[in-house]
């Protein structure tokens, strides 16, 4: 946790004003502290070309995008420490051919040395991806990351045939980018994912970032099958309500599925203090139940994360 002893060690990509506010929330809604189902840590060589590509405004970032939390991995675990985010992920996600494996090596590793984090691994449609998806699984994989606008590819390649049938049986949940934000892919939207799970109807599918824009259909989704949930991932924030505005007619529904709503932040890649994601569930209006499940005990159930 973030004290006096451990501040004054180095640099902290927080202030101690942000940790008090995040604690703060937690802390008077009852909670041990925080999941935060949708973080990123990778090999520096990856990250650092992330940070390049956001700083340059990509194409598929398509705006001007500052990354607040751009630190070393020490400082940024850190600050999650601080924050008291007593589970995070490491979501990890290949944009080639033989890269996924290398990074599941990687987050195998960075797991190791950090305990509070989810066993994280990652796929992409190749030859050996049924192989390693097993021995990642063997290995105790907690959860995977599928980024299909990032990776270019179409969740229904055959190559990926074996993956998802291992998934849903093993009930190892995904995160999976597939929502056309911020902006669309060849294979972003919700009509692959409708034909996936009709192929695989039990697939335990996170919904990052609600889905943005498509919100509505994903939430159709989490509707329909059992094993579907949404990631709240830069959703409902003033930076992704100026582009692409959540429904407020759609809360009452949001709140109705509030067991299948999970936090995520994006954190390190936000544009904006790490408060702010949580500022922007709180004034939903949703009630405090729904904001405990969300901030923390669906992902305890979901992920056996001892409360």
């Amino acid at each position: 946790m973030c004290d006096d002893a451990t501040a004054s060690e180095g640099p902290r990509p927080f202030s101690t004003d942000e940790a008090t506010a995040v604690r703060g929330v937690w802390q008077e809604l009852g909670l041990p502290g925080l999941i935060d189902v949708h973080t990123h840590f990778m090999p520096k060589s990856v990250m650092d070309k992330v940070w390049a590509y956001f700083a340059s405004a990509g194409p598929l970032v398509g705006r001007e995008w500052p990354i607040t939390y751009r630190a070393d991995e020490d400082s940024r675990v850190a600050a999650l420490q601080g924050f008291g985010v007593r589970a995070y992920s490491s979501l990890v996600y290949p944009h080639k051919p033989d890269m996924a494996e290398w990074l599941n090596g990687w987050a195998t590793d960075f797991v190791a040395h950090h305990p509070d984090c989810l066993h994280t691994a990652t796929f992409y449609p190749e030859e050996a991806a049924t192989d390693y998806v097993s021995k990642a699984i063997q290995r105790g994989t907690q959860v995977f990351k599928c980024h299909i606008q990032v990776g270019d590819y179409s969740p229904l390649d055959p190559l990926l045939d074996g993956v998802w049938s291992q998934i849903a049986d093993s009930q190892v949940p995904v995160i999976i980018h597939c929502g056309s934000g911020p902006a669309p892919g060849r294979h972003t939207g919700v009509d692959p994912i409708r034909a996936l799970l009709h192929r695989f109807p039990s697939l335990p599918l996170i919904i990052a970032h609600m889905g943005t824009p498509e919100y509505l259909e994903f939430l159709d989704l989490a509707e329909r099958h059992p094993n579907v949930r949404l990631d709240t991932t830069m959703s409902f924030t003033d930076f992704s309500e100026s582009d692409a505005p959540y429904p407020k007619e759609a809360l009452g529904r949001v709140r109705d599925v509030g067991d299948k709503i999970l936090f995520g932040s994006d954190y390190p890649n936000i544009p904006y203090g790490y408060p702010h994601a949580l500022e922007a569930l709180i004034r939903l209006d949703l009630g405090d139940d729904w904001l405990r499940g969300a901030l923390h005990d669906n992902a305890a159930a979901l992920f056996g994360v001892a409360t």
